[in-house]
């Protein structure tokens, strides 16, 4: 027993191992073994997590201070402290008069009426009983460049309708415009309601009403007849919500109220730029750059406060010395402010060290890739060698070439040939390459034949004024039929050509290239680029630049002039050109620009096909752009909106779907809207398309594609013989390695050329049919043509009968 005793029991090895009980975790273990160190989620989760009370606390404190900044921003608009309410009144019909309705918003009893001197058709009203101040802008539809500038800067758009048609064909067009732009707040009132029968005003109202409900869902229109409905209208005016532009929401802008142009010690043509408004927006730098709508981007020298010209109640300001230098400011405004001169304080003056540079492009260095460039001389040797080697010369049918070696041909050399074959095929006229050759030659020779009735002279007198203005129309009828023509075509053939007969087309296409598939083939972006891509900007991640560019207006205050203030800006270097617009009745309206905008770079806009116009458009055709704030001319390019890596190029703009349009210009953030016009001999302006800004992105890969037809001529099951895509042997090897695909689905390849005539045995993956067309693809990448100018001319007012407008183009001829 002892023994026994003593012996203790060991388990074997196939006792059963059961599973360990886990338990629960303790919280103080965990925080034991983190020794105290917090991670970075748990610290945001316990910022989150507050109670149920705290929550519905931060929700309504949340919600006070956005009902404070809407009331703080509508009692700054118009208020006191705060710029005057712009408003700018646009009669959209023919048979209204802008004077009775100016008229009736002056008839209020205890308002102030200050009329601009330099402008009959504008005017500040001073409301010391609400409170406010109003300045009222009179635009023209007419005159379209004026209605889109007053329209970006305006707080409220007041819209005069006649009250049976509400607007007619021009204010249509105005309106459209004014939509693609984006509408600031906006009012209708409609004029001459009470001059109807009574009868007839009840049916007027029902029908405008409806026709407003199209354009305007959630507008309501006041009447204006009367003093008491004006009184009504401004009062609507002063408590409506307002609308934001994000464009200008970022920006500081005004609207010129005068200006002063003193010119420069070298020439009367370039000076310094005088001028005075309120500052609306953000406040605005002194360092920063200006934009001039419609005339470039200035820099600025100093900004001023002089005395606000129009104060809401001159009984704060201190003392009646103040109140006798404002009558004498307002006596002296026309011979110039010689009293206003002794009160102007300056606010800012310009830090050259952190001052905007005006440098829009890139200066490349010519030594920046290292390789070393032939000298003059040694590129003459070769031009003069290559002359010599490759003599073109016309020959009898029959001629050796030992004997074609000693013939002298006084037509050229085939150089030049081949540079016009390179730069049309540029020009994206691929198709039309031969028949413009042969035109020319014809053109060439009808100018060496004398021609006698060019000596005569001819007398016109008044009465063939219409035979003139008949054969100018014939011409531009058919030039817009001869594009109607190329465009059925291209729709109903998309992108094929035919190859040419007497050049080799491993000449004629050196530059395209085959792609196993155009939507997963590589393509490098960096690859061949042009000599323009030096001079332009671009950024590693224009997404991330935006977003910190933003974030930066947000978080920092900008000093400098306060939103409000009267102000004068020097802006040095304007041309003369600038004060002669202003003189003339033009809006004079600035924008302050952000970090990068003055540079450029290669921009992409997402447009559609505006619906009232059909104009076939061919692609670097000049277009006219309204960008935002900017405005300038450019031949852009169009392609498809895909979301793959290249995009096929469009060669006319399309009615039917959204194209990205893209072209050289100065950057810009969106969003930003855009509208496309195309400008008629006459110099009047057509809507031809409206969007917004895609993208700033030089990477962006646009494809030409060239399709090559052939016909199958002899069908053996899956091996077909193929015809009238090449014309000789050496072509079809060279284009070989390329895919061959046919219009009903059919893949394959070329396996060998028959004869010397461009025939040649194709393998398909299937049947092949006799109707059927086999099709060679070839692609380019393409670059949109450096023809970016920021001076656009001023259009003609637009006329709103055929009548005047005939009348109009006779008078330009």
């Amino acid at each position: 027993m002892a023994a026994g005793e003593g012996a203790t029991h060991r388990a074997g090895a196939l006792k059963q191992q059961n599973k360990p009980h886990k338990g629960r975790k303790q919280r103080g273990s965990s925080q034991r073994r983190a020794g105290g160190r917090v991670p970075a989620k748990t610290l945001s989760r316990r910022r989150r997590d507050l109670t149920k009370p705290d929550r519905r606390h931060q929700a309504l404190q949340l919600r006070r201070q956005r009902k404070e900044a809407v009331l703080t921003e509508k009692r700054n608009l118009g208020g006191k402290d705060g710029p005057p309410h712009l408003v700018v009144l646009l009669p959209l019909h023919a048979g209204l008069d802008a004077q009775d309705a100016l008229r009736l918003l002056q008839s209020e009893e205890s308002a102030i009426v200050h009329k601009d001197e330099r402008r009959t058709e504008g005017f500040t009203l001073l409301c010391p009983r609400f409170k406010q101040r109003w300045r009222f802008v009179t635009a023209h539809v007419g005159n379209l460049h004026a209605v889109l500038d007053l329209a970006k800067v305006a707080d409220t758009l007041l819209f005069v309708l006649d009250p049976l048609d509400g607007w007619d064909s021009a204010g249509d067009y105005c309106l459209s415009c004014l939509f693609a732009q984006g509408l600031p707040s906006y009012a209708l009132a409609v004029q001459g309601v009470t001059d109807l029968p009574q009868k007839k005003q009840v049916d007027a109202k029902k029908k405008l009403g409806k026709a407003i409900e199209k354009r305007f869902p959630e507008a309501k229109f006041f009447p204006l007849n009367t003093e008491q409905e004006s009184l009504l209208l401004l009062r609507h005016l002063a408590t409506q919500k307002q609308r934001h532009l994000a464009f200008r929401d970022r920006r500081a802008y005004l609207l010129a109220h005068d200006a002063e142009f003193v010119p420069s010690q070298d020439s009367d043509l370039v000076g310094t730029l005088k001028v005075s408004g309120f500052i609306r927006g953000r406040p605005l730098n002194v360092n920063s750059l200006m934009h001039i709508v419609g005339h470039g981007d200035f820099q600025m020298s100093q900004i001023d406060a002089p005395p606000d010209p129009f104060p809401l109640n001159p009984r704060v300001v201190k003392g009646q010395q103040t109140k006798g230098q404002d009558m004498e400011i307002q006596d002296d405004s026309v011979n110039g402010a010689v009293e206003m001169e002794a009160v102007i304080k300056v606010l800012m003056t310009v830090d050259p060290r952190r001052q905007e540079s005006l440098q829009s492009e890139v200066i490349p260095d010519p030594m920046e890739g290292e390789q070393t460039w032939p000298t003059e001389e040694e590129l003459k040797e070769a031009e003069d060698s290559l002359k010599e080697r490759r003599k073109v010369v016309k020959v009898p049918k029959g001629t050796s070439s030992y004997q074609a070696a000693w013939i002298v041909d006084d037509g050229g050399d085939g150089s030049e040939e081949e540079e016009e074959e390179e730069e049309e095929d540029d020009d994206m006229e691929d198709e039309d390459l031969m028949e413009e050759a042969s035109q020319a030659g014809e053109s060439s020779e009808e100018e060496e034949e004398p021609g006698e009735d060019e000596c005569e002279t001819m007398t016109v007198g008044e009465s063939a004024r219409d035979d003139l203005y008949d054969e100018k129309l014939d011409e531009d009828e058919e030039q817009m039929l001869e594009k109607y023509k190329q465009a059925r075509l291209d729709e109903m053939f998309p992108d094929e050509v035919d190859t040419p007969r007497n050049l080799p087309a491993r000449v004629r296409f050196q530059k395209y290239r085959g792609l196993k598939s155009f939507r997963t083939s590589p393509w490098d972006p960096k690859e061949n680029l042009p000599r323009d891509y030096a001079r332009i900007f671009q950024f590693q991640d224009f997404s991330r630049t935006r977003k910190h560019v933003f974030r930066q207006i947000e978080r920092e205050e900008t000093e400098g002039a306060a939103v409000g203030w009267y102000v004068t800006l020097h802006i040095c270097n304007v041309p003369v050109s600038v004060m002669e617009s202003f003189r003339q009745g033009m809006p004079l309206v600035l924008f302050s620009l952000l970090p990068h905008e003055q540079k450029m770079s290669v921009l992409n806009f997402v447009v559609r096909r505006h619906q009232g116009n059909s104009e076939t458009v061919k692609a670097k055709e000049e277009l006219i752009f309204h960008c935002g704030f900017r405005r300038f001319r450019a031949s852009p390019l169009y392609s498809q909106h895909s979301s793959a890596d290249k995009h096929k190029l469009e060669r006319y703009l399309r009615p039917d779907a959204a194209l990205v349009v893209t072209v050289y210009a100065p950057i810009a953030f969106p969003p930003a809207s855009v509208l496309l016009f195309k400008q008629r001999s006459n110099r009047m302006h057509d809507l031809l398309a409206t969007g917004s800004l895609l993208s700033v992105d030089p990477d962006r890969i646009l494809i030409k594609r060239v399709v090559l037809s052939g016909h199958p001529f002899k069908i053996f099951s899956k091996t077909a013989v193929v015809r009238y895509m090449f014309f000789n042997r050496e072509d079809v090897l060279w284009f070989k390695p390329v895919e061959l695909r046919t219009k009903w689905g059919r893949r394959g390849h070329i396996t060998e050329p028959l004869g010397t005539h461009g025939h040649m045995k194709c393998h398909f993956d299937g049947q092949l049919k006799s109707q059927d067309t086999v099709l060679l693809n070839l692609y380019k990448r393409v670059f949109p043509k450096w023809t970016y100018d920021p001076h656009v001319p001023e259009p003609v007012p637009w006329v709103r009968n055929e009548h005047q407008l005939l009348v109009h183009e006779v008078e330009m001829e």
